[in-house]
């Protein structure tokens, strides 16, 4: 059964150079506006292509927009290949921290994907993680990606140190920075900084920027500085989320509280 709720309406719509930039009253109207938009790609995607892939992001600023998009009853999600954006190097399989286990409760598990690729930061080898996971996006284009934007400016871990917006890899291995570490334990991932791993595996930019359509979530105050430096700072790996602005297909859902500064 499909949702019968309106799509909420935005405070503010406007461009950042090609980016659609639209902001919502709260968390809640984000994500379900958000989560109205994904569904409509997502369905015409299939009516075109019989499948969809699609990559998340696992993080507790998705959260509105991840059950949003669960409680559409409208979706063929037999019909979906799901990816997600990255994850942590060395905790084990069932650490609720890791990124796959998040998608796991918060989407996955409930609405059952055809195909999900989950990616392993646990095995022997990240390296040959890193291969593996790019051999599987490699095989078809992603059609779908669902973003979040770090305190930092991160996308996915792409943090300002180690982005690259000529990337040539689509999976690589980084150094998590300080602030990028800090986050999660703001987030309340990790009770404390001494916890939270120091690398990670993640798609790279251009590997996230390759999907046809591009949804990027970005709720809370502590993304406010983020959100200004994305939309009014340089187009530059000093804020690696800039480069949105380069692509008509992206949008970004903000609320009051991370559109504070713009």
């Amino acid at each position: 059964m499909a949702c019968s709720c309106a799509r909420p309406s935005a405070l503010r719509v406007f461009k950042a150079d090609r980016l659609s930039v639209e902001v919502y009253s709260n968390r809640a109207d984000l994500g379900a506006a958000a989560a109205r938009d994904v569904a409509a790609c997502m369905k015409q995607v299939i009516a075109a292509k019989d499948k969809v892939a699609m990559v998340f992001a696992a993080a507790p600023s998705q959260n509105e927009f991840l059950a949003a998009l669960s409680a559409d009853g409208s979706l063929d999600w037999d019909k979906v290949v799901a990816f997600h954006l990255d994850e942590y190097v060395g905790l084990p399989p069932d650490a609720p921290q890791g990124f796959g286990n998040f998608l796991r409760r918060h989407l996955f598990d409930i609405v059952k994907p055809g195909v999900v690729h989950f990616m392993s930061g646990f095995g022997p080898s990240a390296d040959g993680e890193c291969r593996r996971y790019s051999e599987l996006l490699e095989a078809g284009p992603l059609d779908v990606a669902c973003i979040g934007i770090g305190e930092n400016g991160h996308l996915a871990f792409n943090d300002p140190p180690v982005a690259d917006f000529r990337d040539p890899l689509k999976v690589k291995i980084v150094e998590l920075d300080l602030r990028c570490r800090e986050q999660q334990v703001h987030d309340g991932c990790f009770a404390d900084l001494a916890q939270v791993p120091t690398r990670a595996l993640t798609m790279t930019i251009p590997a996230i920027l390759s999907a046809a359509s591009i949804h990027c979530m970005v709720p809370g105050p502590t993304k406010a500085e983020a959100v200004r430096g994305t939309i009014e700072g340089p187009i530059a790996t000093s804020c690696p989320a800039s480069i949105l602005r380069r692509y008509a297909n992206a949008a970004l859902y903000l609320d009051r509280q991370s559109a504070a500064l713009i």
